[in-house]
């Protein structure tokens, strides 16, 4: 088993987007994330570029100067002012970093700083194959709050999707 590393949880730059990209491609070929398919360039710079007007964080953490995985906060349903105060987290893990710690730092990051950003309502949706993500967030105390059932279809696989939420 490989150790525990120290992280360093920073915001995300554009300079940061080709390693975002490259995580994020991990987590498709997982099928963790309901794209089937890379962005372009041109939709991970619009991506980003919103996301900052959004002033919504987009974290990265890094281990000696390495991408170890991201983490981000989208307002849920933005617009709908009554649901201002919940926020969408989602978080990627590069896979030369499972099982060393990331993914929990993550989520303790984005348990700190939500209430910074005036979120009393975090949620994660999950596909439910993905039982380390389910682990990550339980152990954090989030709660299962949804189930939809058949809703991401991977080449005919139907997979389901859990919210997951957490008041803060």
């Amino acid at each position: 088993m490989q150790s525990k590393l120290i992280v360093r949880i920073r915001p995300a730059t554009l300079s940061d987007l080709p390693a975002i990209d490259n995580i994020y491609n991990q987590a498709i070929v997982s099928e963790f994330t309901a794209h089937t398919k890379p962005l372009s360039k041109t939709q991970r710079l619009d991506w980003f570029n919103n996301h900052k007007k959004s002033g919504c964080p987009l974290l990265i953490a890094e281990c000696d100067h390495e991408t170890a995985g991201w983490l981000s906060f989208a307002q849920y349903r933005s617009g709908r002012q009554a649901l201002s105060k919940t926020a969408e987290i989602s978080y990627y893990v590069n896979e030369a970093f499972h099982g060393r710690g990331i993914g929990s730092q993550l989520i303790q990051h984005a348990l700190h700083v939500a209430s910074g950003y005036k979120f009393k309502v975090l949620l994660a949706i999950i596909l439910e194959h993905n039982p380390i993500s389910i682990y990550l967030l339980e152990k954090y105390g989030f709660e299962k709050w949804g189930f939809l059932p058949a809703v991401a279809d991977f080449n005919g696989k139907l997979r389901a999707q859990f919210y997951y939420g957490k008041i803060l």
